[in-house]
């Protein structure tokens, strides 16, 4: 009980009733939120294994790896994915994020790893980005320590020369981050041979002409700003370097060489201008191998939301030729 004349805290930000800030600094997390993504049903793949490690003991932090039970090849690549949430929602077990990286391992023949991260507001960035960068640490030390092979009892070996980061909207800022933090070739013996980007959640205080179009049936513009308000670093815009690549105080990224790189985004959602913006910069610049693909009508997420539909089938197909071009690159 406070003071006598204290006033109470009062809500700063609430997100969709989900999420509150409160004035006072204490953040309140609604269950309803677990109960909405329970109502997602789970799959039931059989052709893939999966089980849950801890890659950050001081943090807590767990993965989720998922490995083929067969495979033609005697080594499979490594994909590691990073979810999505607006930096401030989910978890490697909610059942779509589960769903899809079963998608993943079936699909692109690979070993997934799929590392939670600290979630703002409690943990505003560069928790993420720093979390990022211990699971890849973490990868790098499996790959030393040769037990990759015991993670799971038979089928294929898992090759550490062929190692793709895929990250879904919030998923594929980190991304970034990743590509230009670690350049090309500093995870010996760990390589990681590309990046692929699916409606990376980038922001700027300017808005694009995507951004001042219709809502989405999941995602407004409120909810994006909301989501910057909350992750972002207190008082910082949207314009931070770690929202906005090319903001006014964002550092020069033409001298910093990266592996190739694939920017996706759906041809309706209001992140795709600056998915397009940002993989056209990127391209223009001496040595940068990136590609951007637009699905035509298509929102944010949809391979999550419609993982049977066309469009998220053709995703994987384009995703599998990415990895297979970009390996034989090295």
């Amino acid at each position: 009980m406070g003071s006598l004349g204290e006033e109470p805290p009062r809500v700063a930000e609430d997100c969709m009733g989900l999420l509150q800030l409160l004035s006072n600094g204490t953040v309140l997390r609604s269950k309803t939120i677990d109960l909405i993504t329970q109502q997602i049903p789970l799959v039931n793949n059989e052709t893939v294994l999966f089980r849950d490690s801890v890659y950050h003991k001081t943090n807590n932090l767990h993965l989720r790896l998922y490995k083929p039970v067969s495979s033609s090849s005697r080594t499979i690549p490594v994909v590691v994915f990073f979810h999505g949430g607006g930096f401030c929602f989910g978890s490697r077990s909610w059942p779509h994020f589960h769903n899809f990286c079963l998608t993943l391992a079936s699909s692109l023949h690979s070993l997934v790893v799929a590392p939670d991260y600290r979630l703002a507001p409690e943990h505003r960035l560069p928790a993420a980005f720093e979390d990022a960068e211990a699971a890849l640490t973490w990868l790098r030390d499996q790959a030393v320590s040769g037990d990759c092979d015991h993670w799971f009892e038979g089928g294929p070996g898992v090759d550490f020369d062929r190692v793709y980061v895929l990250g879904d909207s919030s998923g594929g800022n980190i991304g970034h981050h990743l590509a230009f933090r670690f350049g090309s070739g500093s995870l010996s013996p760990v390589r990681v041979c590309g990046y692929v980007l699916l409606g990376p959640f980038f922001g700027g205080e300017e808005r694009t002409k995507s951004e001042d179009g219709p809502s989405e049936q999941k995602l407004t513009l409120d909810l994006l700003d909301k989501f910057w308000r909350l992750s972002l670093p207190e008082g910082a815009t949207r314009d931070h370097p770690m929202a906005n690549p090319f903001g006014p105080t964002s550092p020069a990224l033409e001298s910093i060489s990266i592996e190739p790189m694939l920017v996706i985004a759906g041809g309706s959602e209001l992140l795709r201008d600056r998915a397009k913006e940002y993989a056209y910069k990127l391209k223009k610049m001496r040595g940068k191998k990136v590609d951007y693909i637009e699905f035509e009508n298509e929102e944010h997420g949809f391979y999550n939301h419609s993982p049977s539909s066309d469009a998220s089938q053709q995703l994987l197909r384009i995703i599998e030729n990415f990895m297979d071009n970009v390996s034989n690159i090295f």
